[in-house]
C-alpha cells in the first residue's frame, strides 16, 4: 500500500499552463494589430511600385492590372483585420465594463 498523500503532490509543469495561454494570447492580440498596421504604412502607394517589389522578392513579374488588384485586396485585407481587432477590443471593453458594474454596484 502506497502512504503518500495525494493532497501532497508536487505541482506539474502544466500548472504554468495558464501564464504561458495568456503570454501567447497577449503577443498574437499585439501581432493582429502590428503585421496589419505595418503592410498599410509599408506598402507602396502606387501599384507599378508594388509589382517591381513583388519581381525583385519573388521573380515573378506582375501587369498593372494584377499588382492593381493584389494592392486593393491587401489594403482591404489589412483594414479588415483592422477593424475586427478594433471590434474585439470595444466587446471586451463593454464585457468588463457590465462585469464591474455588476460587482461594484
Amino acid at each position: 500500500m502506497n502512504s503518500s498523500c495525494c493532497c501532497h503532490r508536487e505541482p506539474h509543469a502544466d500548472q504554468d499552463a495558464p501564464h504561458q495561454k495568456s503570454w501567447r494570447r497577449r503577443a498574437r492580440e499585439a501581432a493582429g494589430w502590428i503585421v496589419p498596421g505595418a503592410v498599410l504604412a509599408l506598402m507602396p502607394k502606387c501599384p507599378i511600385c508594388l509589382a517591381a517589389y513583388v519581381a525583385l522578392g519573388t521573380g515573378f513579374t506582375m501587369s498593372f492590372s494584377s499588382a492593381h488588384l493584389l494592392m486593393r485586396a491587401l489594403t482591404m485585407l489589412c483594414l479588415g483585420t483592422l477593424a475586427l481587432c478594433v471590434f474585439r477590443r470595444v466587446v471586451r471593453f463593454c464585457q468588463n465594463k457590465q462585469t464591474s458594474n455588476l460587482l461594484h454596484p
